[in-house]
């Protein structure tokens, strides 16, 4: 006889029994998919929780407590977490539930200056308990000011490094040249082209792309991403160099004209 899949919702009420009666746990919420109302089968399960400075290990003792009573963790991947060290995050696989619906969870201070909890960047957090009168945000400078500073640095480094992508060609080392083309030429459009069409989300690399960039733009960049020979990466390329300089002159010249307003 087969046993039955774990699914979501009763991953995330085993949860919620469990963790929304310890008084060091202020909070827990989900974002990722249920955020932007996107949930589907392949859907992974993204949840944040806010503790007491001290007792992060004995949440994360707790959550895996609680998991482990649904079914065994098979596999626990804990992220190094260089931007916010107050922050733990780790990711759980447990035996009895989809190979897709893996449990991303993030455990902060309560004193954390990131809270993940930007409506333009995280969505609508889809909250199950919030003890807390008000989970203060930090104050972000302006989004204009990050792009305008992000800009300038994007174009620095295009300007300098995408040539890399011609020099490895001419070398015959194709592999190389991929490499370079990927990391540097299409990483820095997509980039620019999310600071265009959706500018909150425009650290988001690859992600949600189908999503928040026109239908056009991403036919226009699978044709750029897939390349089979090494003639067909210098005709792409210098598609993708066009259209990058062509965004980015686009770009600088609005928020030019919206700092000397």
């Amino acid at each position: 006889m087969c046993k039955k899949k774990i699914t979501r919702e009763i991953i995330i009420k085993t949860l919620v029994d469990s963790l929304e009666s310890k008084d060091y746990i202020h909070a827990l919420w989900e974002g990722g998919a249920a955020a932007f109302d996107r949930i589907d089968e392949w859907s992974d399960i993204d949840l944040y929780l806010i503790v007491d400075d001290n007792r992060i290990s004995d949440a994360v003792n707790e959550v895996e407590r609680s998991l482990n009573s649904l079914s065994p963790i098979e596999q626990k991947y804990e992220t190094q977490q260089n931007l916010w060290p107050e922050i733990f995050q780790a990711f759980y696989k447990i035996k009895d539930a989809s190979k897709y619906l893996l449990i991303d969870i993030a455990i902060m201070k309560i004193s954390s200056q990131e809270k993940f909890l930007e409506k333009k960047i995280h969505g609508n957090a889809v909250f199950y308990f919030n003890k807390l009168n008000e989970i203060p945000l930090k104050d972000n400078e302006s989004m204009a000011e990050q792009l305008r500073k992000r800009l300038g640095r994007l174009k620095a480094k295009f300007d300098l490094f995408n040539i890399f992508v011609k020099k490895e060609v001419n070398r015959g080392n194709s592999l190389e040249a991929i490499d370079l083309y990927y990391n540097i030429t299409l990483s820095s459009l997509v980039e620019v082209l999310r600071i265009k069409h959706y500018p909150s989300h425009h650290e988001f690399k690859m992600r949600y792309v189908h999503y928040e960039l026109p239908a056009e733009v991403v036919e226009k960049l699978e044709y750029l991403f897939f390349v089979k020979t090494i003639e067909e990466l210098q005709e792409k390329y210098d598609i993708a160099t066009r259209w990058f300089n062509e965004i980015m002159f686009s770009l600088t010249n609005y928020f030019s004209k919206e700092r000397s307003c």
